[in-house]
């Protein structure tokens, strides 16, 4: 808003938008520029049927400035107003995408969707906020948020942060605290893996689990032994496998399960709630379904990949083809990805995001000799929404509204921004995808809108395809065209103590009236 505004107030009377069209060169970088009016800032959406995370209905639609003015069965509007026949089609919030790295540093490179790309990525393909992970400078966590607020200047659709932290001292317990209070970050991230580089003890995991406890921040772990995969991977190299199977042969299920299941146990010590991000095994899966079980406040959180692909891929002959699917944790064997979307459905996993983590052929060449130095990462921002429609509502494992809360709701709830994101209600953004069941999707490297030259997903079909995507208001993507500009992005600021927290306070005062400690004992008369 402040930059339509700032643009008005020049004078101008046309923003430069750069038009994508799905049918992009396989180069797929954004260079076809042209014109467009400003756009209305009155839309009417008529006709569809919106659909929420516990209720949908046949309704209109009316937007104003951004925001949801009003839902009813019939609205009369002026010729100023926009008008969208969503007539038979889903009308509903657009998605949030947990769990992303946009230029995003890592193992001696970066990845290659940026904020703009990875973002008007993302709008083609229904998602309408996400949230990075921001990675500390030298352990600063200021510096890391300084280096990521000036590289979402360029964004095009809303943001909000995430922090990895990654040492441990009281310079970094107090900046932490800045960046709950001042700066709208309510979730911190602890690498269990990653040895030698992003990876943390459990020392400084209570510590953090503790600090976040006390700011009403939400814990998160990336859940892997890193100790045991370094062994892992040292036994794959005197095996002699170098290739890409050799990454999911190092880091097996049961390292993924182990650490999940420490984590949940430290953060019961604690007593503070936990999410577990790309949970990617069913040993993994298990862990949390049982601390759920007991009353364990745990958030599980599965990715596309490892909903819809198995590790099959990493023994292609091909090298290309093989390093293009390795991640962390690994996509795992068949079977897993069944117990997975099973577990969605049940409510044993909460939501689904995606980990996109942009590599190219030419970076994932960089191991070629040595799986260990493969960088890490997949995509699936444009993806995601297709992808649990195709795969879990199609199939009548979830509901329509099931898929609204899984793909959109639930997040915005876990990270304390419902309704303002995440539902279709007046007064919420007017962040809105129309969805038609009836129509069908291809996935391609040649037209997707990522900068990336492979897919993981290539030439997968599917049922439900979306038609629209409205981002604050603005029409972004319709006929297969994506209407964007740099700068127009928002950061969301996220407040700490979600429901998560609600009860926490009394558990804990319940624990210490149990104790009968300490115990009033006579003094030794010697």
């Amino acid at each position: 808003m402040g930059f339509t505004l700032h643009i008005l107030s020049l004078s101008l009377t046309l923003t430069f938008f750069i038009t994508l069209s799905a049918s992009l060169s396989q180069s797929n970088q954004f260079c076809d520029a042209g014109t467009e009016g400003v756009p209305s800032s009155k839309l009417l959406i008529k006709g569809g049927t919106i659909v929420n995370a516990h209720h949908q209905q046949v309704a209109d639609v009316y937007v104003e400035d951004g925001i949801i003015v009003a839902i009813n069965p019939t609205i009369t509007v002026g010729d100023e107003v926009t008008v969208i026949d969503a007539t038979g089609k889903f009308v509903m919030p657009g998605g949030i995408d947990p769990h992303t790295h946009l230029e995003f540093e890592f193992m001696d490179t970066a990845t290659v969707d940026d904020f703009f790309s990875g973002q008007a990525a993302a709008l083609a393909g229904g998602t309408t906020m996400h949230i990075d992970f921001v990675i500390p400078l030298k352990g600063s966590l200021t510096a890391g948020f300084e280096a990521y607020e000036k590289k979402a200047k360029k964004s095009c659709m809303d943001y909000g942060f995430h922090m990895a932290i990654t040492k441990w001292d009281e310079t970094v317990s107090r900046e932490m605290e800045l960046m709950v209070k001042e700066k709208g970050i309510n979730s911190f991230k602890f690498f269990m893996a990653y040895k030698g580089a992003l990876m943390i003890n459990d020392e400084l995991l209570l510590e953090g689990f503790k600090k976040c406890k006390s700011l009403g921040a939400l814990a998160m772990v990336h859940a892997e032994n890193g100790d045991a995969v370094y062994e892992g991977q040292k036994k794959m190299i005197e095996l002699g496998i170098t290739g890409p199977e050799g990454h999911a042969l190092s880091r097996p299920a049961v390292l993924e399960g182990e650490a999940t299941a420490r984590a949940i146990h430290l953060a019961d010590f604690v007593n503070t709630p936990l999410y577990v991000v790309h949970v990617m095994s069913i040993d993994a899966m298990e862990e949390i379904a049982k601390a759920r079980k007991s009353g364990q406040r745990v958030i599980g959180e599965p990715v596309a990949s490892g909903l819809v692909l198995d590790e099959s891929w990493l023994w292609h002959p091909d090298f290309e083809t093989a390093a293009k699917y390795v991640m962390s944790p690994p996509i795992r064997k068949r079977g897993h990805d069944k117990a997975l979307q099973a577990a969605l459905s049940t409510g044993v996993l909460q939501l689904v995001g995606t980990d996109h983590c942009a590599f190219n052929s030419t970076q994932k060449a960089l191991g070629i000799d040595d799986f260990r130095k493969i960088p890490n990462g997949v995509n699936g921002i444009e993806e995601r929404m297709h992808l649990v429609w195709d795969t879990m509502v199609e199939s009548g494992q979830i509901s329509v509204t099931d898929y609204v809360r899984l793909t959109s709701t639930e997040c915005a709830r876990i990270f304390n921004i419902y309704p303002r994101k995440g539902a279709i209600l007046p007064g919420s953004d007017a962040d809105i995808i129309i969805l038609n069941p009836n129509s069908n999707f291809e996935i391609t490297a040649k037209s997707h809108h990522s900068r990336l030259d492979t897919n993981v997903y290539e030439g997968r079909r599917g049922k439900g395809k979306i038609e629209v995507t409205i981002a604050r208001g603005r029409v972004v993507w319709e006929n297969n065209e994506l209407k964007v500009a740099p700068g127009t992005g928002r950061y969301i600021k996220m407040p700490p103590f979600s429901y998560l927290f609600d009860g926490i306070d009394k558990k804990d005062a319940f624990y210490l009236n149990s104790l009968q400690a300490p115990v009033k004992r006579a003094k030794s008369s010697t």
